[in-house]
């Protein structure tokens, strides 16, 4: 619905509009349960038109596709990430998924901070490459509540790896009252304070910078929360056996994937008070029900202290 504004300024300044996207982790090429067939058709009864399904997101049938719209036609392109090379951003692949087009807007802000072939790559071939309305909204409530934030402010940081996050970190830090750490990350901050985290996802190769980063925010007198109780799991598998456990109590041959009831209530407790609040990447693996409850649960809580 957000991306309808965008894509009819488009249209009624006579641009032929082909809209890319992708859904999932698709393992070996084109899966059907991760097609983006059902969006085209839900695109459509947004935009109020015919958006029709490419059977791909490069080659030939693409490229017929696009020659014969007509100015105002909104087309999307089947997953992108049925193809290995979109996140390795391969220059091939890059330049064949480029060749139908004139122009390129980036207006998914989520996704934005990434060196795949849909995001950077195509920005080498195709001119101008910008922004669109919605990426620029995003951006316009980031920069307000950074620069002129109503305090006390919290940041909530998840999300898988530390690597991709440090630079958020060190800024939040620089900025905000309180910081909840959540998802992956939360394990690699565990083992940096010497505890077991058995076999959840851990960066060693970020220990150190884990560590620095919370000596940084105790030196700036600022919160930082990490979960206190776990939802582990002996499987990475929506139906795999689960059990909460206490943060400092992870056995081997088990893993972390969302934050306990009792971490839930902290956070939400802690938030209570914040006037502001940032948040990026979720606390667990909200793509398995058994996981996602830490992330609802909060979200919740917000929309409570929002209304």
């Amino acid at each position: 619905r957000a991306s309808v504004p965008p894509l009819k300024d488009l249209g009624e300044n006579g641009a032929k509009v082909a809209v890319c996207s992708h859904l999932g982790r698709p393992k070996e090429g084109p899966e059907d349960k991760f097609s983006l067939g059902p969006c085209a058709t839900r695109l459509g009864e947004c935009l109020g038109q015919d958006v029709k399904m490419a059977p791909d997101c490069i080659g030939a049938e693409v490229a017929s596709m696009v020659d014969g719209m007509s100015n105002g036609d909104v087309i999307l392109l089947e997953n992108t990430r049925f193809y290995k090379e979109e996140e390795k951003n391969e220059a091939g692949f890059v330049e064949k998924f480029a060749a139908p087009f004139d122009m390129f807007v980036n207006d998914a802000f989520g996704t934005a901070h990434r060196a795949h072939a849909s995001t950077e790559g195509v920005t080498k071939f195709l001119s101008p490459a910008v922004s669109g309305f919605l990426l620029q909204k995003e951006l316009d409530y980031l920069d307000g509540a950074i620069s002129k934030p109503v305090t006390p402010m919290a940041a909530i940081v998840g999300g898988s790896k530390v690597s991709s996050k440090i630079t958020v970190l060190e800024a939040l830090i620089a900025k905000c009252n309180k910081v909840v750490i959540g998802g992956g990350m939360v394990f690699t901050f565990l083992k940096a304070k010497g505890l077991a985290t058995g076999s959840s996802l851990v960066e060693d190769d970020f220990l150190e910078t884990a560590k620095k980063v919370m000596a940084s925010a105790e030196a700036k007198g600022v919160e930082l929360i990490l979960p206190t109780d776990i939802v582990i799991a002996d499987n990475f598998a929506p139906d795999a056996n689960t059990q909460v456990v206490k943060a400092e109590e992870i056995p081997d041959g088990w893993m972390g994937l969302d934050n306990g009831p009792e971490s839930t209530k902290m956070i939400n407790e802690a938030l209570a008070d914040c006037k502001t609040v940032i948040w990026n990447g979720p606390m667990g693996v909200f793509e398995f029900d058994a996981f996602a409850k830490g992330t609802f649960a909060v979200a919740d809580t917000l929309a409570e202290i929002t209304e």
